[in-house]
């Protein structure tokens, strides 16, 4: 059975008396322990297929199940469970709460859920550990690199151990050398079993994955695995 499987989605916006296709019949598969790149211009459709991973939003047309569980006939306040259940956001530019300390940013998943301060903090703890960082678990914001940032927010998507880590341009805002810390970590996470979705216009991000799906005008115009030498 596919972690995700969606069926001929379709995303309809309806502007005034037109119809306008963000996503046109699109049928997808992925797998448990999966590393795919999303490649597709500004325009393409890739970030509506992003949101609708991400139990963002909701199909127009077509199914999608997630987990075993078909998400695309639920309700918002169901989608907003399963998202913080099973989806762990990487976002371009961080999304971390500048009042917030490092552990603070990363315990909020699991405030969400109701989770008990000793397991959140035990957990946060053990996802800044991992990336890196637990030696910087007071700091906020502020006090931190761009790079580092960055990790923490990788930190926040793994706390709360999702099957899927949905990574929207996440080297877009970091120079160079943040750039590669941060591909080399989630390369480690891939490694370590993590299922990765990787949402990029840039091809050369894009072939550090393990599968490349390019779309265009809102439909996959090809879906193929990617050789590395």
């Amino acid at each position: 059975m596919s972690l995700l499987e969606m069926r001929d989605i379709s995303k309809v916006y309806q502007m005034g008396t037109e119809k306008v296709y963000a996503l046109r019949d699109v049928s997808l598969d992925i797998q448990e322990g999966e590393f795919v790149a999303v490649i597709g211009p500004s325009g393409s459709g890739k970030s509506t297929l992003m949101n609708l991973i991400g139990c963002l939003d909701a199909p127009s047309t077509g199914s999608y199940k997630l987990d075993g569980v078909y998400v695309s006939e639920m309700s918002g306040n169901q989608q907003a469970t399963v998202r913080n259940q099973k989806i762990g956001f990487i976002f371009q530019d961080f999304n971390l709460l500048p009042k917030l300390t490092a552990l603070e940013n990363v315990e909020l998943p699991l405030l969400y859920r109701n989770t008990s301060q000793g397991e959140r903090r035990e957990r946060a703890l053990e996802a800044l550990n991992k990336v890196g960082l637990g030696d910087r678990y007071k700091h906020r914001p502020t006090e931190l690199s761009g790079g580092q940032q960055q990790r923490v927010a990788i930190a926040r998507a793994l706390a709360g151990e999702p099957p899927i880590l949905l990574a929207d341009e996440p080297i877009g805002n970091l120079d160079s050398r943040s750039g590669r810390e941060v591909t080399e970590l989630i390369h480690r996470l891939h490694e370590q079993g993590h299922t990765i979705i990787l949402i990029t216009h840039n091809q050369t991000q894009a072939e550090e994955a393990r599968r490349k799906i390019a779309i265009y005008d809102g439909s996959i115009t090809s879906d193929e695995k990617v050789v590395r030498e």
